[in-house]
Order: C-alpha cells, then structure tokens, then sequence
C-alpha cells in the first residue's frame, strides 16, 4: 500500500509540476477550479446527497461560488490586498471553529449533522481553497509560491507520519483519526520548521525585508492548517460512516482525500504572506 501511494504521489506531483510550468495563469485557475469540483462531488456524498441530480447542482453551486468569487476578487486581473483579505480571514475564522468542533467531536456533531450545514461546510471548505490559489498564482513567481505551499503541507505530512510511526504513543485525536498522534504532529512541526530556515535563506531580494520570524510563522501556521484540515474531512467522513472520500486516487482514495490538507493551508499561507508583506 505504501509503494502504490508513493507511486500515485509521485505522479500527481510530476502532473502538477507540468501545469504550473506550461499553462498560463487561467487556464491553471481552470484546471484547479475543475479539480475542486470534482472534491464537490465527492464531498456531496459526504453532505448526504445522494441522487445524482443533486450532487450535480450541489458542484454547480460550488462553481457559482468560484465564478463570483473570480469576478468580485478580479482574480485574473492581478487582484489587490483590499479585495481578497477579508474572505481569507473569514476562511481562517471557519478553519478555527472546525478546530473546535474537531475537539469537541463526537458531541459537536449536533452541530453540523444536518445535510444542509454539511453541504455549507463543503463550500467553506472547497471555495475559498480555490480562490486561495488562484490568489497565489496571480503573483509574480505565483507558481513558485504554489510549489511552497505543496512542499510545506507535504513536508508536515511526512514528517508526521515517519515520526509517529516510529515514536507515536500519544493520541492526537482518537475519535477523529486513531492513527494519528501529538509526536507525530510535533515531528511534522519539526520538520517544516528545518524547512522554514531553508525557505527564509532563499527569499529573493524583492522580499529580503521578511526575517525568519515571519517566515516561521507562516510555514509553521500553514503546516497547522494542513492537520486541521484533514482532521476536518476525517471527522466528516466518521460521521458519515465511510473510510475514503471516492476511490479515484490508487492507494490514496478519493481526490478529497489529498486535497484536504491543502484545503486549509491554501488560505492560511496566503494570509501569511499578506500579512507578513510579501
């Protein structure tokens, strides 16, 4: 199992490295905003939908969100500071308070049990995901940023799961996601903070104004996005009783399965980099 998720890995990376070099900035916008409808449909599933019909207009709802966010924000059009801060600080507000429900799980599913507040949790969850990055790649070396971003929720990732395996005796989240433990999630940290020092003394000029402890702040706030998001959809799928959110990803499960942990760091590194002047 492992060797098939390393392979699957290993070729989106080298699928996502190719669009980021060779397609221009909209039809990458294209690209990734087809990529979250299809997590949409996935997710719709998980809401408790269950005809198709209405799983299809489910992920055209996500798309009308998507287009209006594009115009409103001018995400194709080199977007400003002032028209896309708020919505990333009320992405990072609705991540904090899935933090709360995840603690507060299985009792906080009174919350959000309810088809219609998990159909709602989908589009915070894949919408401002996706401006996020369409945000980031309107950047000069917005790719580069991109590739950050990956390299920082993949870095966590790794870096929990070979602490953890190796050391892990402490449940992080036992109703949540059993394997998952705090020495894993401290080797995680761990390692995006080595990584942090490698990003911080390869910052261009142009921004040679952000120290370390920015630099830190950001990576380190970003690899935490990644588990909270990830806790997120695992709490999610507990609830709805299923183990992977589709089976399109060998070895991985479904799409959503890989983009949850992004879908959290997206908007919290972007937030980062705004407010740490970049």
């Amino acid at each position: 199992m492992l060797r098939q998720r390393v392979v699957t890995a290993l070729i989106m990376a080298g699928l996502f490295l190719a669009a980021v070099v060779f397609l221009p900035l909209v039809m990458l916008d294209v690209l990734f905003a087809a990529i979250v409808c299809l997590g949409a449909w996935e997710w719709s599933r998980l809401a408790g939908w269950r005809h198709w019909l209405a799983r299809a207009l489910y992920v055209l709802v996500l798309a009308a969100a998507m287009a209006g966010l594009y115009s409103y924000c001018r995400l194709g059009e080199g977007p400003s500071r002032v028209q896309v801060q708020p919505f990333l600080g009320l992405a990072c507000l609705w991540w904090s308070f899935a933090l709360l429900w995840i603690r507060g799980y299985p009792g906080s599913a009174l919350l959000w049990r309810s088809v219609a507040v998990r159909s709602a949790m989908g589009l915070l969850i894949l919408a401002p995901a996706w401006m996020a990055a369409a945000f980031l790649l309107s950047f000069p070396r917005g790719g580069l940023l991109m590739v950050i971003l990956i390299v920082v929720v993949a870095t966590a990732d790794i870096g929990a799961y070979f602490t953890g395996k190796t050391w892990g005796r402490h449940k992080l989240a036992v109703r949540v996601s059993p394997a998952k433990t705090w020495e894993g999630f401290w080797g995680g940290m761990l390692a995006c903070a080595v990584l942090a020092g490698l990003l911080w003394r390869l910052l261009p000029d142009q921004v040679a104004h952000i120290g370390l402890p920015s630099v830190l702040a950001v990576t380190l706030t970003t690899a935490l996005g990644s588990v909270v998001g990830d806790l997120t959809v695992s709490m999610v799928k507990r609830e709805s009783g299923v183990k992977d959110s589709g089976n399109l990803l060998p070895g991985h499960g479904g799409l959503l399965d890989r983009l949850d942990s992004i879908c959290c760091a997206a908007p919290v590194f972007a937030l980062g980099l705004l407010l740490a002047g970049w």
